[in-house]
């Protein structure tokens, strides 16, 4: 029985693929490019978010699914969403892992008409085993290059939280491990919390990047607009706004941390990389 990682090229389907791999595990990547080369995987397939038929059959026998959704307007990943579930009810794959890729279930409640309500309470109303990883902020969100580049050539992290604003950050290669553990734990359904625990600050993560760069850098919170505008080069202007929207939200509140009762520390005996350990497995 195969494993199946959908976005298996990018991000946050790559570690998957990696650390289902080193297990041994027969891997099926799913990607846009059906001539992808994926390492660890023993087939390659090109699958639609949008077509039942083609997940369905990527789906159909499997022992496991890890599914998260892509970016992009909303309206399309609701529907999205409802695609997967057709799939999975249609092919009953043995287990699905889904990560919200940082949404729902953080500081922000998620709407119930959203992509991730959608896809999440479809799962709890199905009868496939399933988990939702969920992770808060993710520390590659770091590696942008407005971020990056001003801690290494001005000793200045610049990000758009205030000081004291504690986060529950984790990687993706976090989440690629609870995903690959939680393959093996069919008895642990539902909600499983990802990030560091006590939640770290801006200064904490700072003094990080100060002793992995091996010179001080001081953080500087920097407004949600400002940081939209520093990455809309990157990204384009309209989900630039949409990210500084998040953290203009997010910036009303008192933090974004997990629960540590639902966590993957207390469920699966995992904890994350604290910032220092990351950089250093990134090669920083």
């Amino acid at each position: 029985m195969t494993y199946v990682i959908h976005g298996a090229t990018g991000a946050q389907g790559a570690p998957v693929v990696s650390a289902l791999a080193a297990t041994g595990r027969p891997l099926v990547a799913l990607t846009r490019n059906a001539d992808a080369v994926v390492k660890g995987a023993a087939r390659v397939v090109s699958a639609d978010y949008s077509s039942a038929e083609q997940l369905t059959a990527a789906y159909r026998g499997a022992a496991g699914v890890f599914v998260h959704l892509p970016l992009g307007a909303e309206a399309d990943r609701v529907r999205y969403a409802r695609t997967v579930l057709a799939a999975i009810r249609e092919a009953r794959p043995s287990r699905v892992v889904f990560s919200t890729s940082g949404s729902g279930g953080g500081a922000l409640d998620e709407p119930a008409d959203s992509a991730v309500s959608t896809l999440t309470s479809g799962l709890e109303a199905g009868e496939v085993s399933f988990a939702v990883v969920q992770p808060r902020l993710f520390l590659e969100n770091l590696l942008l290059p407005p971020v990056l580049d001003a801690a290494r050539e001005r000793g200045v992290l610049r990000y758009p939280l205030r000081a004291d604003y504690p986060v529950s950050w984790a990687s993706h290669l976090d989440v690629a491990e609870v995903a690959a553990a939680l393959f093996d734990r069919p008895d642990i359904t539902g909600v499983i919390a990802v990030g560091q625990d006590p939640a770290v600050t801006g200064p904490d993560l700072a003094a990080a990047f100060g002793a992995r760069l091996g010179r001080e850098v001081a953080y500087e919170a920097i407004t949600p607009t400002a940081f939209g505008a520093s990455i809309a080069p990157l990204f384009g202007e309209g989900p630039a706004a949409g990210v500084a929207g998040l953290y203009q939200a997010l910036g009303a509140l008192a933090g974004n941390a997990i629960a540590p009762e639902r966590s993957a520390q207390q469920l699966l005996g995992l904890s994350p990389r604290t910032t220092g350990r990351w950089l250093a497995d990134i090669g920083l």
